[in-house]
């Protein structure tokens, strides 16, 4: 927290900074008197943006370390037991492995002919109604009903040796189909872990809570002779619960050491500093310091509201819908030009926000190297490009002698 509250700010300053130091220089006249020698404006733009990241760098640097070294000191002050879960769980860079997805597009074709059999379903629209039955299949896989016992099998050859000798975690969350006021507070699962015929196999009576994530330890040396490691879920519930596709079961493993993991995450991190700025002089390239200010943090919003953005391009409208089908009755031009202008602003924002080193950082999770050079390609490189691209070309074609008198 200490470190998205450090970005936060910085971020923020370093918009604030972008912005009025290139359009003060505008409005107060000395950018003409550079712009009359021998340099070219580009030079200018990149030289602005190139200070700034010098100052991030001397400022974002003793934050980070800082930070890195309250936590190494506020972690000795901890117990044993709590350091040895600090260890294995945070300060560590750790891999995750997660079961394939069965096929299920079979099943899927089957379930809607029988459908369409019926007479008052065939009338369904047949987008609506294969959306549905991919629902009801889907379900149907990730349901552990009472007292029935769920099987994954994980591939860990690759990394075999690597943990032979070191403990696994499966991080899993469940969901159940009751309703909030008969929910339970706790579920009870029985897990076995290990080949199904060899000597040793873990057992782990557990209660958890639903639609939480819960880290269960496994013993080393659980892998089979290929690599394989076996997991077993039983229900104990009267309830049935429900493991999804997307994050309900994962196996962890320790990848690395913290430090360089942290230093690869701040590394990120950095790229969205640099990226801010570019934000910054691009809109001061053209606006005065309040406007571009304002245009600038505007972006900022609306790169956070990827949510609001997502809800209207699967509704089809930004208008009210109907409760019962979750859809819009009769949409129009307006619908359908909004949808796909979001669908665009979307692909766009995910560019850069498809990274997230602090919440990484937080869970243990190992940032590789190959995730930091996409981060500094599509952050930095991509779209710290086209803003730079579109600041140099508007600060090129700016008449710099009028900027006093429209200011």
């Amino acid at each position: 927290y200490t470190l998205g509250l450090t970005v936060l700010v910085l971020g923020l300053t370093t918009l604030w900074l972008a912005c009025g130091t290139l359009a003060r220089d505008i409005d107060e006249c000395q950018l003409q008197v550079v712009a009359v020698k021998p340099v070219a404006r580009w030079q200018i733009w990149l030289g602005k943006w190139i200070g700034i990241m010098f100052v991030n760098l001397l400022l974002f640097g003793i934050a980070t370390t800082v930070i890195y070294v309250q936590l190494q000191w506020r972690a000795k002050r901890l117990s044993p037991e709590q350091q040895a879960v600090l260890k294995n769980e945070v300060f560590v860079a750790r891999g995750s492995f997660k079961p394939a997805v069965p096929e299920m597009q079979g099943d899927i074709d089957r379930l809607m002919a029988e459908r369409l059999k019926e007479g008052q379903v065939a009338e369904m629209d047949r987008g609506e109604l294969r959306k549905l039955v991919t629902g009801m299949v889907h379900a149907q896989y990730q349901l552990v009903r009472s007292g029935w016992v769920r099987r994954w099998q994980i591939d860990l050859s690759s990394v075999a040796d690597q943990v032979k000798d070191q403990p696994l975690f499966l991080r899993v969350k469940f969901y159940t189909a009751s309703d909030s006021s008969s929910k339970q507070e706790t579920y009870r699962t029985q897990w076995d872990i290990g080949p199904e015929q060899g000597p040793y196999r873990q057992r782990e009576l557990q209660s958890l809570s639903p639609e939480s994530f819960h880290e269960i330890k496994v013993n080393p040396g659980l892998l089979d002779a290929n690599g394989l490691l076996n997991v077993e879920v039983g229900n104990l519930n009267d309830d049935a619960i429900l493991f999804q596709f997307e994050d309900g079961f994962e196996v962890l493993y320790r990848e690395g050491g913290f430090l360089l993991n942290y230093l690869r995450g701040v590394a990120i991190l950095f790229f969205w500093l640099a990226l801010l700025a570019a934000v910054g002089l691009a809109a001061a390239s053209q606006l005065s310091f309040p406007v571009a200010a304002f245009v600038s943090i505007a972006l900022l919003i609306v790169s956070f509201s990827t949510g609001t953005m997502r809800t209207v391009i699967e509704q089809g409208t930004i208008r009210e819908v109907d409760h019962e089908t979750g859809m819009v009755g009769n949409p129009n031009l307006f619908d359908a030009v909004s949808v796909v202008g979001f669908k665009v602003l979307l692909s766009v924002v995910n560019v850069v926000r498809d990274f997230s080193p602090v919440e990484q950082l937080s869970g243990g999770r190992s940032i590789s190297w190959g995730t930091v050079a996409r981060a500094g390609g599509q952050i930095v490189v991509l779209m710290g490009g086209v803003f730079a691209l579109v600041g140099i070309t508007l600060l090129q074609s700016r008449e710099l002698a009028t900027a006093q008198n429209q200011g």
